[in-house]
């Protein structure tokens, strides 16, 4: 019996040190993160921030060449329609110096000399046609009685025609000379009292009714004919402008469904794609890379008073959807391999991995929809490394 004990010892001891030596032989399990294949609506969508904008964006620019006056308004005060928003001055008349106001003083004097000139002519013009009018009686009274022949008196009618007509003349010539004297004295007025005298300004007015967006001169100051003075629009008329790269833009179409992100406020904003525009721009990437980009124009649904706070060129990130399907497997993307032609993952089966080709429809947002090749339920190896191949024991995490 003691012999027997001892074998039975030894043959146990055996067991133990083999199992001991297979043990540590045989390789350990790869710890691996997995993710169960579930079933549902997959969504494939098109992420990029954009800005937003309104709508409708009026610049009142100034009408005429002037003086400014100083601008009360403020970025954000209301302005109705027709309201007075800005006044613009007639621009003052330019310095003259010394030599050139005594030259002005010279043909204020010149203008003032003809036009006593002129009064003078206009003077003996009208005596002239006075006595031009008097001969012509005296000679229709001598031809009625035939103490003069028809010749005199058709001569009487032509002087007494030409003698109206110099008056005319004249009189044109003095209201000529009047004008001259009073140019200049006009630009010798300023400098009699040292002040301008007073003018009317040129009252600019708002095209519609809104919102004072930006005061691009506030300060009094000369302006040329249109320069632009501010801008005014409707905050509550917004849309969002991003720009997406044009190998996206084309699976985007008028009327797409968009969510509206981190814009500032609690939740989401649902949106839809009013417009894509259709040219592109070249536009440089943070990384300094040169990409084409489209800009898409969208609308905001949300009811206004749910993003009351958003204002003009405030930054939000859009998600526009370009594809969806109802009833399918649904995979994290990082699980996806290629080998060879086909994409391909490593499914936990039994503590070993086990790789199956699939049949991938499109990846969006991390996540991959699959056609064939997977069951809802089934476990997929996410983000495999190097030490994962066919048939190796895997351990999850």
């Amino acid at each position: 019996m003691q012999m027997t004990a001892g074998r039975v010892g030894l043959a146990l001891g055996a067991l133990a040190a083999a199992a001991g030596i297979a043990w540590f032989v045989m390789p350990q399990a790869i710890p691996v993160e997995t993710a169960a294949v579930s079933k549902g609506r997959f969504v494939a969508s098109v992420d990029d921030d954009g800005k937003t904008r309104i709508r409708q964006r009026y610049v009142v620019a100034a009408p005429i060449a002037g003086r400014l006056t100083r601008v009360r308004l403020k970025a954000g005060d209301p302005v109705a329609a027709d309201e007075v928003v800005a006044a613009i001055l007639p621009p003052p008349a330019p310095l003259l110096d010394p030599r050139s106001r005594r030259e002005a003083e010279e043909r204020l004097g010149t203008a003032e000399a003809a036009l006593e000139r002129s009064k003078a002519t206009v003077e003996r013009a009208q005596a002239q046609a006075d006595q031009a009018r008097t001969d012509l009686d005296r000679t229709r009274t001598l031809a009625s009685s035939g103490a003069s022949t028809v010749q005199a008196l058709e001569r009487a009618e032509l002087a007494q025609r030409i003698a109206d007509r110099d008056l005319r003349a004249a009189e044109f010539q003095d209201h000529a000379a009047g004008h001259e004297v009073a140019q200049a004295k006009a630009l010798l007025g300023r400098y009699s009292d040292g002040v301008d005298a007073p003018t009317e300004p040129w009252n600019v007015t708002a095209p519609v009714s809104g919102v004072v967006l930006k005061v691009l001169q506030e300060s009094e100051t000369v302006v040329q004919s249109g320069m632009p003075l501010m801008e005014i629009g409707d905050p509550r008329d917004l849309e969002i402008v991003t720009d997406v790269l044009s190998t996206d833009a084309v699976e985007i179409r008028p009327g797409a469904d968009v969510t509206i992100e981190h814009w500032g406020g609690p939740g989401a904003l649902s949106g839809r794609v009013r417009r894509v525009e259709p040219a592109a721009f070249t536009k440089v990437s943070t990384l300094g890379v040169e990409e084409q980009r489209v800009n898409v124009l969208i609308d905001v649904l949300a009811p206004p008073q749910q993003w009351a706070g958003l204002g003009d060129g405030f930054q939000v990130d859009t998600r526009i959807t370009v594809f969806t399907q109802d009833d399918i497997e649904i995979i994290p993307a990082g699980a996806l391999f290629r080998r060879g032609d086909s994409w391909s993952v490593y499914v936990a089966d039994n503590g070993r991995a086990q790789p199956r080709t699939i049949e991938l429809i499109r990846r969006s947002r991390g996540f991959a929809a699959v056609r064939k090749g997977l069951a809802q339920g089934e476990r997929v190896i996410v983000y495999p490394s190097d030490q994962v191949s066919p048939g190796v024991r895997v351990s999850l995490k």
